[in-house]
This record gives structure tokens, C-alpha cells and sequence, in this order.
């Protein structure tokens, strides 16, 4: 908690409110579980938790509010999902409009916000166990399917990081102990294992050679669920635009095992 009493959460989530913090969520509130957001019509909102419940790696629900409610009152109950992602991306019928940083306008009574579970939570963790997280870090689909419910199916996202294999180790051991934010590893080794898309990379820009010395480690990936409801081409579908995650009240340690 600051000088003014508000802790760093609800401090960034000002800035972004207030347009003074427009860039990614990776790096800052270390220490606060961030979440992947997915806002969409309550008409589709039963299938959709059935598809989070079916593959939970990539989709671990943590709240879930109510039609019309856009203050997620178990992880941040003086937030408000239409202004405090710093960037939304908003689908009408499965084709992508332009970003925008605030949905207000875009809002109705009819609409019920996921929060899940994102990878950019253990970051801290992570780089305070040696291992770093600033960069050879994508956003990939692969050829694993998921487990279809309604209109939701598609294949499974993941993020990729290259690691040494000391870093992927303990990258393991870190990750393992976030089942809520999507767990350790699914895959270390040859991308073609899980059919990863190497040449079209969704995030992160494109993929080099790798170098000498790290090996591929793959994590399921929040972007899973906006997928799928992309191809399910709902009438509106809005969720966070990638790396600019929700920032929540809850401290990433209330989420650990072990």
C-alpha cells in the first residue's frame, strides 16, 4: 500500500482509467494476480463456462459477475471492467474491430464478464527465482484441439519462452505452484510436439533462430477462450487486448500451493 493508502492495483488501474498508463500489464503490480477478461452476451454465457470447465489449463475461472454488473466484486471490487484495461479487443461477429481503451459505450445490461486466470502473474515469481521474463517470449497456436461446448471450440494458445535448461527447471517448479493462472508447463522441447505455428506467431512479433543453449518451454495460454469465441462469431465479444490484462486486488500469493 502507498503513501495515499491505495494499493499498487488500484493505483495502476487509475492511471489506466485516466489514460496515464496505456502500455502492456507485463512489469507492473508484481504481486497481484492479473487475469485474462471476456465479455460477451449472457445468451452464450452457460456454454462458455462450459468450455472454461472443460479445459481448465488454458481457462481457470476466478469471478464471474452478474448481467449488466461490470465491478468484478470478488477481485476488485472498486474496479470497472469498461475503463480499466488499458486496451480492449472488441468482435462483432467474429471479425475484429479496432482497439479501443474504454467500452462504455459498448456496454448493455445483457453482458457477463469472465475473468481467468493469466501467465503474467507468476512473472514476478519467476524473475525473482533467476528466471527472466522480458523477453523470446510468443503467443502461438497449435493443433491440439480443445474440448468443444456450444459454439466454443478451436485449438489450444500457448506461450512460449525460450529458457535455459536450469531456468526451465525452476520455470517449473515457480509455474506449478499457480494452478489458478494456468499451472506449469504443458510442453518443454521441439515445438512440432504440439503442432506449435512458429511462422505465424500471434504475439510477440517474429520467431529468430533459436540460440545456442535454451530450449522451448510452452504454457496454456488465456488467449485460448478468445479464440474460441472468435470462431464462434458472437454478436459482440470483447476481452482484453493481449499483454494488457486485468489487474486485480488479490495477492498472487493467495493463489499458491505448496
Amino acid at each position: 500500500m502507498n503513501a495515499s493508502g491505495m494499493l499498487e492495483s488500484q493505483r495502476i488501474r487509475q492511471e489506466i482509467r485516466d489514460g496515464r498508463h496505456t502500455g502492456s500489464s507485463r512489469g507492473v503490480a508484481h504481486g497481484f494476480v492479473q487475469c485474462n477478461l471476456a465479455i460477451l452476451p449472457k445468451a452464450y454465457a452457460f456454454d462458455f463456462m462450459l468450455y472454461c470447465q472443460r479445459n481448465q489449463r488454458a481457462c481457470p475461472v476466478l469471478e464471474v459477475t452478474d448481467p449488466g454488473d461490470p465491478v468484478p466484486h470478488k477481485l476488485a471490487p472498486n474496479a470497472d471492467l469498461r475503463t480499466d484495461c488499458a486496451r480492449y479487443a472488441v468482435f462483432v461477429d467474429g471479425a475484429r474491430q479496432d482497439d479501443v481503451t474504454n467500452i462504455s459505450h459498448l456496454w448493455h445490461d445483457d453482458l457477463v464478464s469472465f475473468l481467468i486466470g493469466s501467465g503474467i502473474t507468476f512473472d514476478g515469481p519467476l524473475e525473482r527465482a533467476g528466471v527472466p521474463t522480458g523477453k523470446y517470449r510468443w503467443v502461438l497456436r497449435t493443433d491440439r484441439p480443445t474440448e468443444p461446448a456450444g459454439p466454443f471450440r478451436g485449438d489450444l494458445i500457448v506461450t512460449m519462452r525460450w529458457l535455459t535448461p536450469e531456468q526451465a527447471i525452476t520455470a517449473v517448479q515457480v509455474s506449478a505452484r499457480f494452478p489458478f493462472n494456468h499451472g506449469a508447463p504443458i510442453h518443454i522441447g521441439d515445438p512440432a510436439g504440439i503442432g506449435a505455428d512458429l511462422a505465424h506467431p500471434l504475439f510477440g512479433g517474429a520467431v529468430p533462430a533459436m540460440p545456442a543453449g535454451l530450449t522451448a518451454v510452452f504454457w496454456a495460454c488465456g488467449v485460448t477462450p478468445q479464440s474460441a469465441a472468435e470462431q464462434a462469431r458472437l454478436p459482440l465479444f470483447i476481452a482484453h487486448a493481449p499483454a494488457h490484462s486485468f489487474i486485480t486486488d488479490l495477492p498472487a500469493d493467495r493463489l499458491m500451493t505448496g
